[in-house]
């Protein structure tokens, strides 16, 4: 009769399982902090307004334009030429999202209202402009 541990011999490979469950785990956080990182660098100085609407994120689609006039599109950097590309792919088939833009004051009216323009051609629902609550 043999002994369990001839019966049972060596192990010859490696359990990937609980190296998969990490690497898992790791691309989660890194899903989840993205936008949070993303955020805190962008630098925009809204401007102030006495009565502020709260809305909803499930719907919107943040165009922020910086002081140096860069166009971030939820939080990814385009250009106004390539905006229309950038806002058929967010909008997508629903036409019920709003277009919120978060420009810096220094920037030039007409650079938002070209973004403006872009969105309604396209058919956004609502536009609207963010700005900081006045206190």
């Amino acid at each position: 009769m043999k002994n369990r541990l001839e019966t049972k011999g060596l192990m010859g490979e490696i359990n990937m399982v609980p190296f998969i469950d990490i690497t898992l785990i790791l691309l989660i956080i890194f899903m989840v902090m993205t936008p949070f990182i993303v955020q805190s660098q962008l630098n925009v100085d809204l401007p102030a307004a006495s009565s502020v609407n709260k809305i909803s994120e499930d719907n919107v689609v943040r165009i922020e334009i910086n002081k140096e006039g860069k166009i971030f599109v939820m939080d990814r950097q385009t250009s106004l030429n390539n905006l229309t590309e950038e806002l058929t792919l967010r909008l997508g088939r629903s036409r019920e999202k709003t277009i919120l833009v978060q420009a810096d004051k220094s920037v030039p009216i007409e650079q938002v209202v070209a973004v403006f323009d872009t969105a309604k051609k396209l058919g956004a629902a609502k536009l609207g402009i963010g700005v900081l609550e006045k206190r």
